[in-house]
C-alpha cells in the first residue's frame, strides 16, 4: 500500500517514520536550501536514509510503483492519470515517493480547474500572473494526493504545425525560460515541479522514431537555455523526451543527462522519462543518467537484476540515482511550503476568476480597424443584437486530449459568455453554414465568427499507427493471462480515439474562410476569434474583415473572457508569443513523418529578419483599446549577466490601457539573429498618464557558445524598449557586454 497521507501527518504509521524524522531535522536547519549547513545536513540525512534501504527497495525507486499491465488496465477503464501515479513510495521508511498529476493547463487529476493553455499564459507575458497560476494548480494537484507536477513544458516551437505548440509558451528562450520558472516558483509552494521534455522535442507524429541532430553551438544557444534557467531555479526533476537526439534516445543520452546537465549546469535533482516508451535499454538509461522510469514497473523491472547479476549494470549508479530521488523529496519537504489546502480548493470560485483572468490577459486584438469613424472593439454595450457564427462558438475546447487533458466539471463557451453578458441582447447562433450565417449577421448589430482548431486537428497524437510499431511494442513486459493487449496496450483508446498530432496545414479550413467571407459581406461589424495555439496564415481573408481576436484554447472561463475582452470591460492585453509568417514558405523545412531532421539556429522571428521577410503578425505584436508611446530608456550596467532598464511609458489614448515593454537586443554580428529579445514586462497607465518599469534584461541571448565558455557577440549592443519586435517607434539606449 502507497502512503497517503503526507510526511508530518503519518498517523497512519503509528510513530513518526524514518523519512518524517529527517524532515523534522532538516527543517530544523537555519535558512533551509539556502546554507552549507542545510547541504551537509541533507547529503547525511539522504545517506542515513538511503543505507536503511533494502537492495530491492533501492531498485523499487528506479521505476513506478504498479505492475506495468495494472497500470495500462486501470487507465484503460478509468482514464489517463485521473489519480496520482505514484513512483519509488517505501512505506516501511515512510518515503512518499513521486506521486505525479500531469499539466500544464491545470491539474490533469480529478476534475479540476482547465486554464488557458501555455501558448495562451505565454501570451499574457505577465510572469507574476503565471506564478499565481502555478501556485493554484500545485494546491489542487496537492489537495488530491499528488505531489510531483509533470507540467512544466518550455520545448521551443521550431515550426508552428507542431501539435503540442499548445503546451509551450512561445517561440523565444527568454518567454520559455521566465514562464516555465514562474510556473516552478508557484507549484513548489505545494509540489515538486518536473520541467519537460528534454530536449529537442518539437515534432509529434514522428517524436517515437526521429532523430534530431543539432550541433553543440545550436543546442546551446537555441534548445537548451531556457531548460538551464529552470536549473538555475530549482527545478526538482527535468523529464527527457521521447526523440532521439544526435544519434541515442533522449532517455538514455549521456550528452544530456550527464555532460549539460550534471556536469556544466551542475543539476542535483531527478531526471524522469516519458511515459512507458521512454528509454530502450534499462542497463544504457541508467549507467547514461535516468533516475526514474515513468509510469510503471516496466523494463527496469524486467531487465535491471539480471543486468545488475551480470555486471551489465552497476550498483553504483543505482545507489546515485537513489540518493537523488530521496534528496529531491528531502529537501522538497523541509523546505516552505503553503499550508495543506482544503480539498474545495478544487474548482473554486477563485480558481475559476484567475482562470478567467489569465484567459482574458491572453487574448491579443490582432487588427481593430474603425467603421464610421471607431474601431469596431470594444463592441458598444447597448448592442440589441448579435450573430455568433461557428461550430466552435458552443463547444467546450478547452485543448488536446492527450496528458494535459484536463477535465473540468464545466467550460463556459463562447456563446454562453456572450449571452450572459448580454441579457437584453439578442444573441443568435449558426454553426456551419455560409447562407444562414449571412442571413443572421445581417440582421445583426454586431456578428462575432468564432473558427480554429479542435483536439481533431492538433494536440498530443495518441494514434494507434504509431504506437503499435512492433519496436514500441517490445518494449512491453509479457502480458498476463486474460488481458487484452491489442486494447490495454493501445492508449488511443484511452484518450478518445486516434486524434491530435501535428497540423497539416496552419490555414484555417475552407468552410471558416468562407462562413468568415460570407459574414463580412453583409456585416461591417465583424469580430473574427481565432481558437488555436499555434501560427494561423491569414491572408486569404485578414484584409476582407476590420477586427481579428486571438482567442486561444481559453480553459474553464474562455467564454466569460471573450466577452470582457470583446465589449471592453477589460483593455486588449495579450501580446504575441511568437510571429504569424504571410507564407509557409518563410517558415523551416517540416516534415512530420520525418525519421531525421536536423535543427539549426533558424526559426520564428529570427528566421524572418534573416531572410528580410515581414510578418503578417511579429512577435511581440499586439492592439489595444488605448495607444501607448515609449519617451525613455535609461539602461545599467550588465551584472552577473543580466542588467536593468528603466522604460519611460506615456499612454496617449483615451481610456486605462496596458502595455508589455519589451526588451530586445539589435547587433549585426555575421550570423547571429539581428534582434534577440532580452526581457519583458507588463505596465497599466490610465488615460493620459507617463509611467516608468524597470525591467530586468538578460545578456545570455548575447552570448555565443564555444568549448572555451561563452563570450559576448559584440563589445557594445543597442537595447530596445519596444512593443514588438521590430517596433518602429522603439526607444533606443547603448549597453556594454565587455
Amino acid at each position: 500500500m502507497s502512503m497517503t497521507t503526507e510526511p508530518g501527518h503519518s498517523a497512519a504509521f503509528g510513530n513518526a517514520t524514518a523519512f518524517d524524522t529527517a524532515v523534522a531535522r532538516l527543517r530544523a536547519v537555519v535558512h533551509p536550501g539556502t546554507g552549507a549547513d542545510f547541504a551537509a545536513e541533507l547529503a547525511a540525512e539522504t545517506d542515513a536514509l538511503v543505507g536503511a534501504l533494502t537492495d530491492e527497495e533501492k531498485l523499487g525507486l528506479l521505476d513506478g510503483d504498479e505492475e506495468f499491465w495494472a497500470g495500462m488496465t486501470d487507465m484503460a477503464v478509468n482514464g489517463y492519470n485521473t489519480h496520482p501515479i505514484v513512483m519509488g513510495a517505501v512505506d516501511r521508511v515512510g518515503l512518499p515517493g513521486l506521486r505525479f498529476s500531469d499539466g500544464p493547463r491545470g491539474a490533469v487529476v480529478g476534475r479540476s480547474t482547465a486554464f488557458p493553455v501555455s501558448m495562451a499564459r505565454g501570451a499574457t507575458w505577465d510572469i507574476a500572473l503565471e506564478e499565481r497560476i502555478g501556485r493554484a494548480i500545485g494546491a489542487e494537484i496537492r489537495a488530491q494526493g499528488a505531489n510531483f507536477f509533470g507540467g512544466i513544458c518550455i520545448n521551443l516551437p521550431r515550426h508552428p504545425a507542431w501539435g503540442r505548440i499548445q503546451e509551450t509558451y512561445g517561440e523565444d528562450p527568454i518567454l520559455l525560460g521566465e514562464f516555465g520558472a514562474a510556473l516552478l516558483r508557484g507549484v513548489r509552494r505545494h509540489a515538486m515541479g518536473v520541467a519537460k521534455h528534454f530536449a529537442l522535442n518539437s515534432m509529434e507524429n514522428a517524436r517515437f522514431t526521429v532523430d534530431v541532430t543539432a550541433d553543440d553551438q545550436t543546442l546551446h544557444e537555441v534548445y537548451l537555455p531556457h531548460f538551464r534557467r529552470l536549473v538555475d531555479e530549482g527545478v526538482h526533476a527535468i523529464m527527457t523526451a521521447y526523440n532521439s537526439v544526435n544519434g541515442e534516445w533522449a532517455g538514455q543520452n549521456a550528452q544530456l543527462q550527464q555532460r549539460i546537465l550534471r556536469e556544466e549546469w551542475g543539476f542535483t535533482g531527478i531526471t524522469v522519462s516519458d511515459f512507458i516508451w521512454g528509454l530502450r535499454d534499462a542497463a544504457l538509461s541508467l549507467a547514461n543518467g535516468l533516475d526514474v522510469e515513468e509510469p510503471f514497473a516496466q523494463q527496469r523491472a524486467q531487465h535491471l537484476p539480471a543486468d545488475l547479476a551480470a555486471g551489465r549494470a552497476s550498483w553504483a549508479d543505482v545507489e546515485r540515482s537513489a540518493r537523488r530521488i530521496v534528496a529531491t523529496q528531502l529537501a522538497f519537504y523541509a523546505g516552505e511550503r503553503d499550508p495543506e489546502p482544503d480539498p474545495a480548493v478544487v474548482f473554486s470560485a477563485e480558481h475559476r476568476a484567475l482562470s478567467r483572468e489569465a484567459a482574458a490577459t491572453a487574448m491579443v486584438l490582432l487588427k481593430n480597424e474603425p467603421v464610421i469613424e471607431e474601431p469596431v472593439l470594444p463592441l458598444p454595450a447597448d448592442l440589441a443584437s448579435v450573430a455568433v457564427v461557428g461550430r466552435l462558438a458552443d463547444a467546450a475546447n478547452t485543448g488536446d486530449h492527450g496528458s494535459s487533458d484536463v477535465r473540468s466539471p464545466e467550460v463556459v463557451t463562447a456563446l454562453a459568455g456572450l449571452r450572459a453578458a448580454l441579457p437584453e441582447a439578442s444573441v443568435t447562433h449558426v454553426a456551419d453554414d455560409p447562407s444562414e450565417a449571412a442571413r443572421a449577421a445581417a440582421d445583426a448589430d454586431a456578428a462575432v465568427v468564432v473558427v480554429g482548431y479542435t483536439a481533431e486537428d492538433e494536440g498530443e497524437y495518441v494514434g494507434g499507427e504509431s504506437m503499435s510499431d512492433p519496436a514500441l511494442l517490445a518494449l512491453y513486459p509479457p502480458a498476463p493471462d486474460g488481458v487484452d493487449t491489442a486494447l490495454v496496450g493501445n492508449p488511443a483508446g484511452m484518450m478518445g480515439g486516434e486524434i491530435g498530432g501535428d497540423r497539416d496545414s496552419l490555414r484555417l479550413r475552407p468552410r471558416d474562410v468562407e462562413l468568415i467571407t460570407a459574414v463580412a459581406a453583409v456585416n461591417p461589424r465583424t469580430v473574427v476569434v481565432l481558437v488555436t495555439a499555434g501560427a494561423v496564415i491569414c491572408e486569404e481573408w485578414r484584409h476582407t474583415v476590420p477586427a481579428i481576436l486571438l482567442g486561444w484554447y481559453s480553459g474553464c472561463e474562455g467564454g466569460h473572457a471573450l466577452a470582457d475582452v470583446l465589449l471592453g470591460r477589460t483593455d486588449a492585453c495579450g501580446r504575441l508569443p511568437y510571429a504569424v509568417p504571410t507564407s509557409e514558405a518563410h517558415l523551416p523545412f517540416f516534415d512530420k513523418h520525418a525519421t531525421a531532421i536536423t535543427y539549426d539556429r533558424w526559426h520564428g522571428q529570427r528566421m524572418l529578419d534573416r531572410d528580410g521577410h515581414p510578418a503578417a503578425f511579429p512577435l511581440g505584436f499586439g492592439l489595444s483599446y488605448t495607444s501607448f508611446r515609449f519617451t525613455g530608456i535609461e539602461l545599467g550596467d550588465v551584472e552577473d549577466e543580466t542588467f536593468r532598464a528603466t522604460v519611460t511609458v506615456r499612454n496617449t489614448g483615451e481610456r486605462r490601457g496596458r502595455q508589455v515593454v519589451q526588451l530586445y537586443g539589435v547587433t549585426d554580428a555575421a550570423d547571429f539573429p539581428q534582434r534577440v529579445l532580452l526581457g519583458f514586462a507588463p505596465l497599466w497607465l490610465d488615460a493620459g498618464a507617463t509611467g516608468q518599469v524597470v525591467v530586468t534584461g538578460s545578456t545570455r541571448p548575447l552570448q555565443r557558445w564555444s568549448s572555451d565558455g561563452w563570450v559576448p557577440v559584440d563589445v557594445a549592443v543597442t537595447v530596445e524598449a519596444a512593443g514588438f519586435s521590430g517596433d518602429p517607434h522603439a526607444a533606443h539606449g547603448a549597453l556594454t557586454l565587455g
